[in-house]
């Protein structure tokens, strides 16, 4: 009998030692693969008169309380900034439950969604939000086309933290990947000493 309760101690204590002790054997959590994605951006930007130092990819299937929006540079071949950006709403045609959750694209007027594809960003011009600065992106495959007439831009909006927010999710926007004012300083200054429009690629 006491052979049995020494037993049953023993692996009470060794359960219990097992719930409370970190796993520090963790894997680290990596980025998607997005070279196919880098590769068809450059076979693009080299065919029609882009930028090819760099170009802007948002993955708006991630978290959006998960650095999403990044700066690829391709004479290094790596990512070299990241950060938050918000997507639309999508809630004007139909209800949206998930709008927080997952992301819907929709090219039509007025319906407050995302848009997927490649864009060109275009005119530097004044907000009225964030650092009062905002890009024109002019949508260049049929899913984006109506992105100057929705005034779907860039800018910066003072609701979008600098830093990952998870589990916490970033504000909507009416479709504009909107980014924290500290982001959009950085990506400013590196349009404002471009020559070549830049493309940005919203996946």
């Amino acid at each position: 009998m006491k052979n049995i309760i020494l037993i049953f101690s023993l692996l009470f204590f060794s359960c219990k030692e097992n719930k409370v002790t970190p796993n520090l054997n963790k894997p680290k959590e990596y980025k998607k693969d997005y070279s196919a994605f880098h590769k068809e951006a450059k076979e693009y930007i080299e065919k029609n008169n882009f930028n090819t130092d760099y170009y802007y990819l948002i993955d708006l299937s991630l978290h959006s309380g998960k650095n999403r929006f990044y700066v690829y540079d391709f004479k290094n071949q790596k990512i070299i900034d990241e950060n938050l950006v918000t997507h639309g709403s999508c809630d004007q045609f139909q209800e949206n439950p998930e709008k927080w959750q997952k992301v819907k694209f929709d090219v039509r007027n007025n319906s407050h969604c995302s848009m997927k594809g490649k864009y060109k960003i275009g005119k530097r011009d004044s907000s009225s939000w964030g650092i009062k600065i905002k890009y024109w992106i002019h949508g260049l495959e049929n899913t984006n086309s109506t992105a100057v007439d929705r005034v779907v831009v860039l800018h910066s909006w003072n609701a979008v933290k600098n830093n990952e927010i998870y589990p916490k999710f970033s504000p909507l926007s009416w479709g504009c990947p909107a980014v924290s004012n500290a982001f959009m300083e950085k990506l400013d200054k590196q349009l404002q000493n471009t020559q070549k429009p830049v493309l940005l690629w919203i996946i």
